[in-house]
């Protein structure tokens, strides 16, 4: 490989709440480890790999000259957004006046919600669902709706294209949030799903708000497919939002952006996103976007996902020939698991809070899924260096499983 995952980097004091955060935040964030045990972040949805060379070069040489005055995006930042679709995800047609800035994803669904639905409206989203649209979107006064998705005979977590019918029409829902790959359960939709998903959006006259913020993080075998891409129609009632800020690990930086071909859409979005005079670029945060997606950009995301993918390969691996009771779906997208300990907590006469806390005991931070949805989820993030997720699971085996 060109670049190298297995450097161990130490983040403690440089402004990481994947290790400096613990402790700290009881019910979102794990307990510190107890003696003689040093932590292994497995929580939070950051990576604990050095980002591509050309990111912190591009803000070092920004950052170089002594004025940081008033700005506008340069035509490069629109033309590497187009470039880097056009590339990874075949998308033609993008132009720089379908692209704009947001502060944060989850930011911009809050804008597109307040310009299609009032507070006090109903939005349909699938469950297992991301703890930050549950926070953002009833904390801005919606009501959500949950579709839950469902395994099938082998395993895959699949939609309910008959309940999401249902309930957009029982609860009069005209906004759906659309989760592609879907964060936790790693899905990378196939287009024939994504199809028959938005033939239900379509039917039920639904805007559709897709985060895609994951899409770069495909694992080997799947491949993403761009909401938008799917129809005429699905690219008139979709807006789309992505960021370098998961592929490269730049969300300290903040900078995300949406695209909406759509005019009318575009337009009421970008009333509600900027007419607060908040939702601003960051000069340094626009060169680190220009950084990334330069052509070392490539390569590098190409390395991580074969990295993940051997990640996923054996975590999954190990868990299904260790660790009875705890069922997983193996991911397709994304670097996190999503592990259902049902059966495991049952058969060992254990709450969720115990088997947590003994991980949580030996430096393993995985992290509570119950704010995901699932009553005995686990999430686990795998963007570590092999050599720490082995030892993870090393300590899983010795000190909680007794494998």
């Amino acid at each position: 490989m060109r670049y190298d995952f297995t450097k161990i980097i130490d983040r403690h004091g440089k402004d990481a709440i994947a290790v400096d955060g613990l402790g700290k935040n009881p019910g979102f964030a794990p307990e510190l480890p107890k003696d003689g045990f040093d932590v292994i972040p497995m929580w939070v949805a950051d990576m604990n790999f050095e980002t591509v060379p050309t990111i912190p070069k591009a803000i070092m040489d920004r950052a170089a000259h002594p004025a940081y005055g008033y700005f506008s995006p340069v035509e490069e930042y629109y033309d590497s957004i187009i470039r880097w679709h056009k590339i990874r995800n075949n998308v033609e047609g993008l132009m720089s006046e379908y692209i704009g800035y947001e502060n944060g994803v989850l930011g911009g669904v809050i804008s597109a919600l307040t310009a299609f639905a009032a507070p006090g409206d109903a939005v349909l989203l699938h469950s297992p669902t991301y703890i930050g649209f549950t926070k953002c979107i009833t904390e801005n006064g919606y009501k959500i709706v949950h579709s839950p998705l469902k395994k099938d005979e082998k395993g895959i977590w699949r939609m309910d294209y008959g309940d999401m019918d249902a309930k957009l029409k029982a609860n009069n829902i005209h906004v759906a949030v659309f989760c592609s790959p879907h964060n936790p359960t790693g899905r990378v939709w196939e287009r024939w799903e994504i199809e028959e998903a938005m033939e239900v959006y379509k039917n039920n006259e639904c805007v559709v708000i897709a985060d895609e913020i994951w899409s770069d993080l495909i694992l080997k075998g799947s491949r993403h497919i761009p909401t938008q891409s799917i129809s005429p129609d699905a690219r008139n009632r979709t807006i789309a939002f992505y960021a370098p800020s998961k592929t490269f690990n730049l969300a300290g930086l903040v900078g995300s952006y949406h695209i909406v071909f759509n005019r009318m859409l575009r337009d009421r979005l970008e009333a509600k996103s900027r007419k607060s005079h908040y939702n601003t670029m960051n000069v340094l945060s626009m060169h680190a976007l220009i950084g990334a997606y330069e052509a070392e950009g490539y390569t590098w995301v190409n390395e991580l996902c074969q990295v993940l993918s051997e990640n996923v390969e054996y975590a999954v691996n190990h868990i299904r020939d260790y660790y009875r009771g705890i069922n997983v779906s193996k991911p397709q997208g994304t670097y996190m698991l999503f592990l259902d300990c049902e059966d495991w907590c049952e058969e060992n006469y254990k709450s969720l809070d115990e088997l947590l806390k003994t991980g949580w005991d030996v430096g393993v931070a995985w992290q509570d899924g119950r704010p995901f949805h699932q009553e005995y989820g686990i999430r686990m993030n795998l963007a570590l260096p092999f050599s720490r997720v082995k030892e993870a699971f090393e300590r899983l085996d010795e000190y909680v499983f007794h494998v």
